[in-house]
């Protein structure tokens, strides 16, 4: 990678470090950008990344794209625009209490989840088959994609030209979520920076808590059934000894947002004793593709962990499994792999701008790259078109 020093006004250094942890990633330690990029006069590196995502075209498509459940269910539950900014939010929290950097911790959660097709989990496991002879399909390394060459904002360079850092922290999620066969010799996953660690664990305690959230809603569930696992009845019984006589629909949210705070405050704290115990330095851990710091330090405690396993499995079974879901994603899929097809045969039919990468990308993952960039409703309307 092509880095570059950066100097930032005398003022925002000192801010940065008088707020953030020596441990933190300060933003005047960046390795710069891979296409050099003159500091802007008042804002930092992370901040700039952080406005470049929410200005892109894939974030706001994210506002049309499954989380868990289809738009065909109704409108309350979570998108993948809404899943991502409770993601930030929770990891903002998790970032200030521990003097971290916000800008750089809330770019990677804006990003986290950009590279999603139409249809969630559904949509990826369609593109990751049609794809199986040219390196498969991923949702994390798709976000890297879209970062680096889809996007096309700025004449200077093709993507965002995002900081090295939020890179790094992308790809680290694209290499953790490959199986190893797959991973490629000595790109195991390394987690160096704190932030990126933030990211992670935010994530999950935005899913473990909001699908079962919205699975009740869907009434794919019961409130009674959640109560039986551990986590939900450890969560309850600590809302009541705060309160008394809740009604159904207060005892509900009363538990949601005692499982936030829980899992939130379990994970200050959990940080809070690992750091202690293996001093940390921005000398040491501040650069792009350290390997010092493999340890993950941002995670619950083993308790909580077990807990959070078992309501993972309930979901996977109870709700990710549900005949109705099940079915919903059958439909989706079904229309995905027609689409892949169809543009196989016929790409001219895709926008001139995919067409061009064809001779450089390969006609599959220029099908893909199209595909995956499509919203619920596009991806319906382009399939039932002739």
């Amino acid at each position: 990678m092509q880095s570059t020093t950066l100097k930032l006004p005398t003022a925002f250094a000192e801010r940065e470090a008088q707020l953030l942890a020596t441990f933190a990633m300060h933003s005047s330690q960046t390795a710069g950008r891979r296409h050099p990029e003159p500091p802007h006069p008042y804002r930092g590196p992370f901040q700039r990344d952080r406005d470049r995502v929410v200005h892109s075209a894939a974030y706001r498509r994210l506002s049309a794209k499954t989380q868990v459940f289809t738009g065909e269910m109704g409108d309350y539950h979570r998108t993948r625009l809404t899943h991502t900014h409770e993601v930030a939010s929770v990891a903002r929290t998790l970032g200030r209490s521990l003097a971290l950097n916000e800008d750089l911790i809330e770019t990677l959660a804006l990003i986290h989840d950009l590279g999603h097709p139409p249809f969630g989990h559904a949509g990826e496991d369609v593109l990751d088959d049609c794809l199986k002879s040219v390196g498969g399909f991923c949702h994390n390394a798709q976000a890297l994609r879209i970062v680096e060459l889809l996007e096309t904002r700025y004449p200077e360079f093709p993507g965002l030209n995002l900081s090295l850092e939020v890179l790094a922290g992308q790809q680290y999620r694209a290499r953790k979520s490959l199986p190893s066969s797959r991973a490629g010799e000595g790109q195991e996953a390394r987690c160096c920076l704190l932030e990126v660690q933030i990211v992670e664990a935010a994530d999950s305690v935005a899913y473990d808590t909001h699908d079962a959230d919205d699975a009740l809603e869907l009434n794919l569930l019961v409130l009674e059934e959640l109560l039986e696992t551990p986590l939900w009845a450890e969560a309850a019984r600590r809302v009541g000894a705060r309160y008394t006589n809740l009604d159904h629909g207060e005892l509900r949210r009363a538990v949601l947002h005692e499982l936030i705070e829980w899992q939130v405050s379990d994970l200050i704290e959990q940080a809070i004793v690992r750091i202690a115990a293996k001093p940390l330095s921005l000398s040491a851990a501040g650069k792009v593709g350290s390997e010092n710091r493999d340890d993950v330090l941002i995670r619950p405690s083993d308790e909580l962990a077990e807990q959070k396993t078992q309501l993972e499995t309930f979901l996977f079974s109870r709700v990710y499994r549900h005949p109705d879901v099940l079915s919903h994603r059958a439909h989706a899929q079904d229309a995905l792999r027609e689409l892949f097809a169809r543009f196989i045969r016929r790409p001219d039919l895709m926008p001139e701008n995919f067409l061009r990468r064809i001779a450089s990308e390969g006609l599959e993952r220029s099908v893909c790259d199209y595909l995956a960039g499509m919203t619920d409703r596009f991806a319906h309307q382009v399939a039932v078109s002739s």
